[in-house]
């Protein structure tokens, strides 16, 4: 089986370089292709367990499994260029945000597509990726894109497209949300007086402590709450003051709106310009 990657960009060379060191595939089995050529020679000198081509023309045709590990507004470019050099055998994993199964399908002239959704920590092995599989791929080619996809962490089989745009809303945006309250806590911490590494230390080592008190038991995160907090203590205070300024709505409002924006980036544009027309 080869497997080829198309797009070195973060996620692009995140699973390129987890199946590489995985043993899944030899080095020769294992391709990689993007338009930048400073990034390639880069990638050569790296010595990476992949290799590195040029084209297209190259590596394409001979490829079994294909990821499009590229910006959603260089699709259908990017398809176009593919789609002649494409096979219905061929099988291709999407990691881009919104563009749906059917647009790839008809994109690149294929049936085997599976729609999936990542996350940033798949960089250090704990991603979380939810994915999507077009009925005509067999199950043993469900096996072979899960081997995959786990080699980053881990991942869910959903039932519809609508499941992948919603867990962009959760899994796939949700590290930035975490790190925004985490930026939150740590200029606290330094207004309070600690220096920016203290500050760094106690929030990220409270987060690590946090989650694997919640991993390791069945306690909900209400349930850890009423642990951690007393009548009229500290945790309490702070708890009511999230309350009172409707944090919690405000994040559940901000998961949606990456939910409906990964929904308005699956639209075709015969789509938007009826919904235009709907709105007026």
């Amino acid at each position: 089986m080869k497997v080829l990657v198309i797009g070195a960009g973060n996620m692009g060379l995140t699973y390129a370089s987890a199946i590489g060191k995985s043993g899944y595939l030899k080095k020769e089995d294992l391709m990689v292709y993007d338009k930048s050529i400073e990034l390639r020679e880069t990638l050569k000198k790296a010595n990476e367990n992949f290799e590195v081509y040029d084209t297209l023309e190259e590596c394409l045709p001979v490829s079994d499994i294909i990821f499009l590990a590229v910006k959603p507004y260089h699709n259908d470019e990017l398809m176009a260029e593919m789609k002649e050099m494409m096979n219905d055998q061929q099988l291709v994993i999407s990691i881009m945000a919104g563009v749906t199964i059917e647009t790839i399908q008809k994109g690149l002239g294929i049936n085997k597509v599976v729609r999936a959704m990542p996350n940033l920590p798949a960089q250090v092995g704990k991603g979380m990726t939810s994915y999507l599989a077009a009925p005509e791929i067999s199950r043993i080619e469900l096996w072979m894109v899960e081997d995959l996809l786990n080699s980053t962490g881990k991942s869910v089989r959903v039932d519809s497209q609508m499941f992948i745009d919603a867990s962009t809303g959760i899994s796939g945006s949700g590290p930035a949300y975490v790190f925004y309250f985490m930026e939150s806590m740590m200029e606290a911490a330094k207004s309070m007086g600690f220096s920016d590494n203290d500050a760094k230390v106690l929030v990220s080592t409270t987060f690590e402590g946090a989650i694997e008190l919640f991993n390791k038991n069945k306690l909900s995160p209400n349930g850890w709450m009423k642990r951690v907090a007393s009548k009229g203590g500290t945790t309490q205070a702070a708890l009511a003051s999230l309350e009172d300024n409707n944090v919690k709505e405000l994040i559940h409002d901000a998961a949606y709106a990456a939910f409906n924006r990964a929904v308005e980036l699956g639209q075709t544009k015969e789509e938007k310009e009826q919904l235009e027309e709907v709105e007026k």
